[in-house]
């Protein structure tokens, strides 16, 4: 028999999903715990309640976030096989480029906010990176090491253009950052 989520439960992960949102659309500094809270359409209390502090929130959505991420790497290689490669780097570079700033990938967006919180949200982060790395790398040809290099190589390039493209406000430049990128990510995958 499956185990149904109760009512706390429930409230807490719809306010993490809501924080992680508030998150990665006004960054750490820019959330406040009654802004979240509002967000999440519960009170401050509540919202204590289930987080000790706003560094816990944050903690837990950017894991949440990478989790999601490394979930729909490993979704994409079983559903699209050998196509996988090409695959993520259209979406990533397309839905995750263009997407509400609040539905972006937490790796793009929190990246920068985690390099200045404390030692156990950047722990946190490294060990759900890690797993995104793996699970990258897990469809990839080449030996062990081959492999986790194009996956690093991989995200680093496919976060840092979105990053950058995201920044510009020219449309036009936006989407010649993603299609010089798309193109070194594809022939990244397609060097011997």
């Amino acid at each position: 028999m499956a185990h149904r989520p109760g009512k706390k439960e429930e409230s807490r992960a719809k306010i993490l999903k809501s924080a992680g949102r508030g998150f990665r659309s006004r960054g750490f500094g820019g959330s406040g715990v009654d802004g979240l809270a509002k967000d999440a359409a519960v009170t401050s209390g509540a919202f204590y309640a289930h987080f000790k502090s706003k560094a816990d929130a944050f903690r837990e959505a950017v894991v949440e976030g990478l989790a999601e991420l490394k979930d729909g790497v490993e979704q994409m290689r079983a559903q699209c096989g050998a196509r996988w490669h090409k695959e993520f780097v259209d979406f990533y570079l397309g839905d995750r480029r263009t997407c509400d700033l609040g539905d972006s990938c937490a790796l793009q967006s929190l990246s920068g906010e985690v390099a200045r919180a404390d030692d156990e949200t950047r722990e946190a982060f490294e060990v759900e990176l890690r797993g995104i790395i793996d699970a990258v790398a897990g469809g990839l040809e080449g030996t062990s090491k081959a492999k986790r290099e194009e996956a690093i190589s991989l995200l680093a390039l496919l976060v840092g253009s979105v990053t950058l493209a995201r920044a510009v406000k020219d449309p036009a430049v936006s989407n010649e950052i993603a299609a010089a990128v798309r193109k070194s990510a594809l022939a990244l995958h397609a060097a011997p």
